[in-house]
């Protein structure tokens, strides 16, 4: 299933003051997936790569010159290309300083677009239709340039590809309301017009999209109402000869997107490949007005398959380049990765499973959507029959409601129909749409939830997303009520199954759990596994110490004396006192079981330091040095040897918990030195540091040793009994 992750702010936007545009002409790859170039609406180039959100180069042109269609990047050359003032054509090298002092060459007629893709060479389109390969149009800068268009039309969208080996420039026009496509063929240069089927009255497309698939150009265009449609042209089909006259240019409808009572204003869709589109500006099916969502579409199936909400307005443009989607909203460039895996009905449901090789020879064991959707073992012929034959005769005798009844009866119905009705639909083997259902399911419950304090079905959400048919995008509200109504059972299903929790809800939950009375933890009913494993740690006595990652608990005292350096009797007496102690503070859990389950679950959630950082500052000092703590019990039992890993059970690694105390410290660090309750504490991760380094020294002066063990030759011929003396060096 297709999905969205967490996405960055790649640089800051200028829009115009009415917001009638983002500020940003276009984006273009450069040199690699890394980098692109951002050209505003007035005078500057940007140079960005795409990993560090940092400018790597600027460009500007003069007071009084305004930049006129978006810079490109010649890979053959590694220059780039823009246009000024319509007519100027403007070529420099990253290493030049000065625009102004760079190659230009001044042209007869307006220009539209300079384009490039790659394995291409750099087309100039002009605004009256003409096409020219940029070097044949350098050569002689002041070539007449005919006119193609008629007198009333104008180019509204172009763009250019590469297929057959043979380079295509597309651009759409628009003439007195009726739409056209000109698909301009180079070396051999031909020229074919088709006119695009009108729309309802008035409406014009407001988006074009173009990719190339199985020899034939397919447009994707998207019209106020919402319709996305998809015209196909072969490429094989394009004559030799021009076309003076347009083609009629069939369609068909891919999506119809829902856009509540008006009409879309600003949006846009982008194909991202051959089963799925990237739709903004187009409001989100279970959202309420006044949000915009950028989100995905399986236009095989006419699912939303993934979804996330863009704060600000929306100003209809999206880029695509290397599986990370460009979109200007408010007054910010985000960049938001994602994933489109292969489609199949199997995988949009949610439950695409491999069969085995032995299985799929056996005729007897013959898999069928039973097995997809409910991970039923193939059974054969006869007892599929047998079952099959039940379900019939009881669905004849108990009339089941389908999936829409349901979405109605939500919004109306008590909690015990609902939790009856949404058990009994997930229940049946004939559910043919399992994933969408699941995702406007719980849209409908939690929305309802919201609207509604005496209304919620705790038990019904975690059975939708025990389904693991969601993800985060798809229900964004959902864990934010799971924690309003204190449900923990479901905050942690969803820590477990969501793979796209922003860094903001990680930390709200953390916040929670950390907060929360030990007393409301234990009443929670959380999943069985996490709770054995912290059984299993607390309840362990403290039992025979080694060393593991270099630290041994039994040389903490010494650690703690070295950091204070004769800093005071008093802390020396501390830690004899806690020689004498059976089982030091350390070695006791901060927390109570359930509240330290839910903080594992945490741990485990996947982040992005950059995003998460700002979030942990919202922690009080009091829940900081609660949370240091617990990460510091985790650490110490981690490091005893006489601790069993148990892999079977859901547990934090020791990778995790240090990363997360490395990221509370540098969120924290400053207010920590300030704490006094925090100095032991301080004190103590001091010394996980100081033990680290002493193993990196130790096994540094070593290392020599054993690589020329490793170089040894280890003799063949070898007795029962053997005394071998090695020289190490």
């Amino acid at each position: 299933m297709a999905a969205l992750y967490e996405g960055y702010t790649l640089c800051g936007l200028v829009p115009a003051q009415n917001l009638s545009n983002s500020g940003i002409q276009g984006i273009e790859q450069e040199r690699d997936s890394d980098h692109v170039i951002v050209t505003d609406s007035t005078r500057s180039v940007t140079l960005y790569k795409v990993s560090d959100q940092k400018p790597l180069g600027s460009w500007t042109v003069k007071q009084g010159q305004s930049l006129t269609c978006a810079a490109v990047f010649n890979p053959q050359t590694k220059e780039y290309v823009v246009i000024s003032d319509n007519k100027v054509i403007r070529i420099w090298k990253e290493e030049d300083l000065l625009l102004d002092k760079a190659f230009k060459a001044t042209v007869l007629s307006d220009i539209w677009r300079v384009q490039c893709v790659h394995g291409g060479e750099p087309v100039v389109l002009f605004q009256r239709g003409a096409v020219r390969l940029l070097d044949s149009l350098l050569s002689a800068p002041q070539q007449p340039i005919e006119e193609v268009l008629a007198a009333e039309e104008a180019i509204r969208w172009s763009t250019n590809i590469v297929a057959e080996a043979q380079q295509f420039v597309i651009f759409t026009t628009e003439q007195k309301g009726d739409h056209f496509i000109y698909l301009q063929r180079l070396n051999p240069n031909t020229l074919q017009r088709y006119r695009l089927e009108r729309e309802e009255p008035g409406l014009a497309p407001l988006s074009f999209s173009v990719s190339y698939r199985d020899k034939h150009i397919r447009l994707l265009y998207l019209y106020p109402n919402g319709h996305v449609y998809q015209s196909v042209v072969s490429v094989r089909g394009l004559g030799t000869e021009e076309g003076t006259q347009a083609l009629p240019l069939p369609r068909c409808l891919m999506l119809a997107l829902p856009v509540g009572d008006g009409l879309l204003e600003t949006a846009s869709a982008l194909v991202l490949d051959e089963a799925h589109v990237a739709v903004v500006g187009v409001p989100h099916p279970s959202a309420g007005a006044g949000k915009d969502f950028l989100c995905i579409w399986n236009t095989n199936f006419q699912t939303l398959q993934a979804g996330k909400e863009m704060a600000g307005k929306i100003y209809g443009q999206l880029w695509c380049y290397s599986n990370k989607l460009f979109i200007p909203h408010g007054k910010a460039l985000s960049v938001i990765p994602f994933v489109c895996p292969k489609s199949s009905l199997a995988s949009a449901l949610g439950k695409l499973r491999q069969a085995k090789t032995e299985e799929s020879k056996s005729p007897a064991c013959v898999p069928s959507w039973n097995n997809i959707l409910h991970g039923e073992k193939a059974q054969p012929s006869r007892t599929v029959e047998t079952r099959k034959t039940r379900t019939n005769r009881k669905t004849q005798s108990t009339p089941c409601l389908t999936t829409d009844q349901v979405l109605a009866l939500i919004k109306t119905a008590p909690v015990e129909d609902v939790q009856k009705e949404v058990e009994g639909l997930l229940s049946r083997s004939d559910i043919q749409d399992l994933q969408p259902s699941v995702g406007q399911l719980v849209s409908i419950l939690v929305s309802r939830s919201l609207a509604d304090p005496a209304f919620y079905t705790p038990s019904t959400l975690a059975q939708l997303v025990n389904t693991q048919c969601l993800c985060h995008s798809a229900c964004p509200d959902l864990v934010l009520l799971a924690l309003e109504r204190k449900d923990y059972f479901l905050c942690q299903l969803c820590l477990q199954f969501f793979p796209d929790i922003p860094e903001a809800v990680t930390c709200a939950c953390l916040k929670a759990f950390i907060s929360m009375p030990d007393v409301d933890a234990e009443k929670a009913s959380l999943e069985p596994d996490s709770i054995s494993f912290m059984e299993t740690l607390i309840s362990r006595e403290r039992g025979p110490v080694g060393l593991q990652n270099g630290f041994s608990p039994t040389s903490f005292d010494e650690d703690r004396s070295d950091a204070l350096s004769g800093g005071g009797a008093v802390i020396k007496a501390r830690a004899e006192n806690r020689e004498n102690t059976s089982t030091p503070s350390e070695q006791i859990c901060p927390v109570g079981l359930h509240k330290a389950v839910l903080l594992n679950e945490v741990l485990q959630t996947a982040y992005s330091d950059t995003f998460l950082l700002p979030h942990l500052k919202d922690l009080s000092s009091q829940h900081v040095v609660l949370f240091l703590q617990y990460l510091q019990f985790l650490y110490l039992k981690y490091s005893q040897d006489a601790f069993p890993q148990k892999h079977g059970l859901r547990s934090p690694s020791l990778t995790q918990i240090m990363d997360w105390v490395c990221l509370v410290l540098d969120a924290h660090f400053t207010v920590l030195v300030m704490t006094p309750d925090a100095k032991g504490l301080l004190l103590n991760l001091h010394s996980f540091v100081k033990s680290q380094v002493r193993l990196v020294s130790e096994l540094g002066k070593i290392e020599g040793s054993l690589q020329e063990l490793n170089k040894m030759k280890v003799k063949k011929d070898i007795g029962q009994y053997s005394i071998e003396v090695i020289e190490l060096f």
